[in-house]
């Protein structure tokens, strides 16, 4: 695919389908190319974390530092690969992982109740106090079976928030 500035062939269109798991259709795929080339204003053919802060719903977004870390310097196929955990085909089991990963902002494989913690402060801003959060907390992993001192896996996110039905979607403008 080579710098953003290029044109997507029939090939590159079907590899990126391929890396996304087909989640996105041919057309929604070069729309999300017009788009990243868009983000990438220096053409590098990567978007740095200074360019998704140029998206106005990504900066207003709570977790926004937390994101920056998972997109920071992603290329397009990569760029798509996140993006598809919001698209209406995708699974539970791929939106839970995406979940997971903001939860674990030092990819450890865990998550700590202050990792938790964290989010939730992120979330709650000063609507909460720290006291309140702490419990508010600790009562939702008293009732899922957990403790403070647990560390939650992959497993455990699914586990917890595998039949949630959780909703990420996000439809692609198609024009």
């Amino acid at each position: 695919m080579g710098s953003a500035s290029s044109m997507l062939t029939q090939y590159d269109i079907e590899e990126v389908q391929e890396h996304c798991n087909h989640l996105f259709s041919q057309q929604e795929i070069v729309c999300l190319y017009e788009r990243f080339c868009q983000l990438d204003r220096n053409a590098k053919g990567f978007i740095s974390s200074d360019e998704f802060l140029s998206i106005p719903e990504f900066v207003m977004n709570p977790l926004s530092q937390r994101l920056l870390k998972m997109v920071d310097g992603l290329n397009f196929k990569d760029f798509v690969a996140f993006l598809s955990a919001f698209s209406t085909k995708a699974g539970t089991h791929q939106k839970v992982e995406l979940i997971f990963k903001v939860y674990d902002s030092d990819r450890n494989g865990k998550v700590s109740f202050k990792d938790i913690l964290e989010v939730l402060k992120d979330l709650s801003g000063s609507y909460m106090s720290d006291d309140q959060r702490e419990e508010v907390l600790g009562q939702v992993l008293k009732e899922a079976g957990y403790s403070k001192d647990c560390y939650l896996t992959l497993d455990d996110f699914i586990k917890v928030l595998g039949h949630s039905g959780v909703k990420m979607d996000v439809e692609v403008p198609v024009d």
